[in-house]
């Protein structure tokens, strides 16, 4: 089964998709990694972040992994790289 989420992108991430957010179909469970490649797939300029980037999902932080997320329509998935300050 397959739900609807909010894609949202920040920083570099954002700058290489090319968008802020989308909408994306995925499988209601899929793991972190998976979900990560389901992203990629849009916006392959992403795979050069794929080992820096963390998710946020339903605001809280995931990192790429096997470990299963159960997803449901509506919810938010924040793409966040890393982010540099001073």
């Amino acid at each position: 089964m397959s739900c609807e989420v909010a894609v949202l992108y920040f920083a570099r991430s954002a700058e290489l998709a090319g968008v802020r957010s989308e909408t994306v179909s995925v499988p209601q469970r899929i793991t972190s990694l998976q979900l990560w490649d389901e992203v990629v797939k849009r916006h392959s300029r992403l795979a050069v972040l794929r080992d820096q980037v963390v998710f946020a999902v339903r605001q809280e932080y995931v990192l790429l992994g096997d470990q299963l997320l159960v997803l449901q329509s509506g919810d938010e998935v924040a793409i966040i790289p890393p982010i540099s300050g001073g």
